[in-house]
């Protein structure tokens, strides 16, 4: 099967619900006729392999699987001929990945007829190619070198090559990390000498009682891999002299000493001799890697168990998230000792300019939208404070810490508290007290009642709820529900959505039909950013420099989800009130590295004490249903849109 067919079975084979030949052909860049072609062909395909794809009127297209056995063997053999097609490149992307390896892996140069001919593209499409290439290359400080009638090269220090192949070594979205096998085309170390060098990583690791996640493990034997084609190719690592001062003072760490064990066995079993610098150079990664060990210690240890610097950039990054997000996490010892147990090896790894790979970042950006948030202005304290950029990857990782923390925070809390506020009398307040403490037994504690006007002199540090038989106009920071005096069947019904985490009708609560555009004309990233700030500027919901704070928070991490759907939002909270804008574009454009066609602009108020979790589980379940995207992307009348949204 080719490119296209092997993108759209993924999609049926992911699917809740049928999908759109629009749906396809927006995912896939072709018209719809092209996909009903294309689906046609997808159906010979499978049809001799335990599946088909129906049609089901009005819905559009749906996967069925007849023989489970028979389809899960097809995909198995049509997963090993997609490893071998993607030797030949289709689109920019995967052409500038083909470069980049093909020219860190050779180390030598190579003429541009020659890639062009490899790929199946004239050179002028090469040489566009090329600039992309560049960038690609940037962030490790590298360069290519033209050489008149020789073609190109890599040129740049040996450590950052290094760093630079291993982040081209496995390709992070299609390659299990576990597996040895997963090294890239142009890597000519047999299998067998791979297997060997993880098996020498780990028997060392066990018999020096270091442990280390799976993922470390697996980054270290990528290193060690390459450390191996390289002093075979004449290329041994040499450490710049302001490293050289630290580098002598890790002779002392266990980590060099397990170092200098590992690469023992790997000379005996590979016939290599490694010069001393190459010892330096594992043991930069056993540094550079999180211990995995217990957070069982007591809080009034943590100061004398953290590097004190790595404490005090702890406190600051839980004090911002709070600040921020009020999250209720900022005391969670466990949390802490996660934390600097991941930030301690980090600052190592980007003090000698290493970098890591996360191969579940899509998963976590998609999955953990709030967690992810909280550690992206975890990760603007520590660029303050420290001379680190930190990348998405590690933002990434410190997101599992903070959503574990979060899951943590959810169990050790008990029933609501909840005040009642009544107008009525006190027969009426006490009405409403007996009946909520009836109806809510275990799940909301009701502590007392009070009139309005003697409100503002009750202390509402530990409620988390008031439920009100009179509007009240005041933001206390605190949500209210308002129900009737004498209270009906749909008031308990509203209050059990609360308590049980759900909100009725929530989106309209934050999303104006005038902030929603649908069917908008754009061309970039950019055309549809300034149409929707320019919109609720105009209209005073938030600050002036809005656009400029989002364009920040891209920098960071982009916002782009996949499933067609990206979630901008400033860095910062820019606005008096949180709002929602919505729009859905006629044409998908490119978002970083991915197709877009529906944009959720989400601003939170300063200063918000609002329970937003529900809200973003909501947004998640958008970006999880393509079923839902498609409809919404179709829908061309506001309330029909809304309705849409209503149903998630």
């Amino acid at each position: 099967m080719d490119t296209r067919l092997r993108v759209m079975l993924k999609e049926f084979i992911q699917a809740k619900a049928p999908l759109t030949s629009t749906f396809i052909a927006n995912i896939n860049q072709v018209t719809s006729r092209t996909t009903r072609d294309d689906i046609k062909k997808l159906n010979q395909h499978i049809q001799l392999h335990g599946a088909v794809i129906q049609s089901i009127k009005g819905k559009g297209y749906q996967l069925s699987i007849q023989n489970e056995d028979t389809f899960h063997r097809f995909l198995t053999m049509e997963w090993n001929e997609d490893m071998d097609s993607r030797k030949t490149p289709n689109t920019p992307e995967q052409r500038v990945k083909y470069i980049v390896r093909r020219l860190l892996f050779t180390m030598d140069y190579i003429k541009l007829e020659q890639l062009a001919d490899e790929m199946y593209i004239s050179k002028s499409t090469i040489q566009n190619d090329m600039k992309l290439v560049r960038q690609q290359l940037n962030p490790f400080e590298l360069d290519i070198h033209v050489k008149p009638s020789h073609g190109i090269k890599i040129i740049g220090e040996e450590i950052k090559i290094r760093f630079c192949m291993a982040e081209f070594f496995v390709d992070r979205e299609n390659h299990s990390h576990a597996d040895v096998k997963t090294h890239c085309e142009f890597v000519t170390l047999p299998d067998q000498q791979m297997s060997m060098i993880k098996n020498i990583i780990i028997q060392q690791l066990d018999s020096h009682q270091m442990t280390l996640s799976d993922i470390a493990i697996h980054n270290l034997f990528i290193h060690i891999a390459i450390a191996v084609l390289r002093i075979r190719d004449g290329h041994p690592i040499d450490f710049n002299a302001a490293h050289r001062e630290e580098m002598q003072d890790m002779k002392d760490t266990k980590a060099y000493f397990v170092a200098e064990k590992i690469v023992e066995d790997t000379e005996k079993q590979l016939h290599l001799s490694f010069p001393k610098t190459e010892t330096t150079y594992v043991a930069l990664h056993l540094l550079g890697t999180k211990m995995v060990g217990s957070t069982n210690i007591d809080s009034t240890d943590i100061e004398s168990i953290l590097d004190p610097s790595i404490y005090k950039l702890i406190m600051l990054s839980l004090e911002k998230i709070e600040e921020e997000m009020h999250l209720g996490i900022s005391q969670d010892t466990e949390l802490m000792i996660s934390l600097g147990m991941h930030l301690k090896p980090a600052m190592n790894r980007y003090k000698y300019g290493m970098n890591i790979r996360n191969p579940m970042l899509t998963h976590i950006k998609k999955n953990y939208p709030l967690a992810f948030q909280a550690a992206v202005y975890a990760g603007v304290v520590i660029e303050e404070k420290t001379d680190i950029t930190i990348d998405e990857n590690e933002i990434g990782y410190l997101a599992l810490h903070i959503g574990a923390a979060m899951e943590r925070n959810k169990l050790r809390k008990g029933p609501k508290r909840c005040l009642v506020v009544c107008a009525s009398g006190m027969g009426t307040a006490q009405l409403i007290y007996y009946k909520l403490k009836s109806k809510f037994e275990g799940q909301m504690e009701v502590v007392g009642t009070t009139e309005y006007y003697r409100l503002r002199d009750y202390p509402l540090d530990d409620i988390d709820l008031i439920i009100s038989s009179i509007p009240i106009k005041e933001d206390l920071c605190i949500p209210v529900i308002e129900v009737n005096a004498i209270i009906e069947e749909e008031d308990l019904q509203h209050i059990q959505s609360f308590i049980s985490g759900k909100k009725t009708n929530l989106l309209s609560q934050y999303l104006h039909e005038s902030n929603i555009f649908l069917n908008l004309e754009a061309s970039s990233k950019q055309d549809v950013l300034e149409h929707m700030t320019a919109h609720v500027i105009e209209n005073e919901f938030v600050d002036t420099d809005l656009l400029d704070s989002i364009y920040e928070r891209e920098k960071i991490a982009p916002t782009a989800f996949g499933n067609l759907v990206a979630i901008p939002h400033p860095l910062t909270p820019k606005s008096d009130q949180t709002f929602i804008s919505i729009a859905t574009l006629r044409e998908p454009i490119i978002w970083s590295d991915k197709t877009v066609q529906f944009i959720c602009l989400l601003s939170v108020k300063r200063n918000s004490q609002e329970d937003l979790q529900s809200l973003y589980e909501t947004l998640g379940k958008i970006i999880d249903r393509p079923s839902i995207i498609q409809k919404l992307v179709k829908a061309k009348d506001k309330n029909a849109f809304i309705e849409i949204i209503e149903q998630v």
